[in-house]
């Protein structure tokens, strides 16, 4: 399996084409961020507080746990932000260096 999430239905969407840590992927128009790198790979970001991946928790925008960011350092909840074309999206926080990760 390439992902956490397998998508089942809905395939005939258009597609979405967007940059992640760098790399392109695509998506379908609709999806959340969170469903376009899930479906993509097994975690969304780093922990802030461990050396643990966040995958996300409540998928409904109240948990703090699927924060991912653009390369211009806008700051997105990946469970309630749709994908857009050339978007530019890092999984590590642009502004901070975690004590436990280096």
């Amino acid at each position: 399996m390439k992902g956490r999430f397998v998508r089942l239905a809905e395939q005939g969407r258009p597609t979405v084409s967007l940059t992640v840590d760098g790399a392109p992927i695509q998506a379908l128009q609709g999806d959340t961020l969170m469903v376009a790198l899930l479906t993509q790979g097994n975690a969304l970001r780093q922990s802030e507080f461990d050396s643990g991946r966040r995958a996300g928790f409540c998928l409904m925008g109240a948990c703090q746990d699927c924060w991912v960011w653009t390369r211009s350092g806008e700051r997105l909840r990946a469970c309630s932000n749709e994908v857009r074309d050339g978007l530019d999206i890092v999984t590590t926080q642009p502004e901070a260096t975690w004590p436990l990760h280096g």
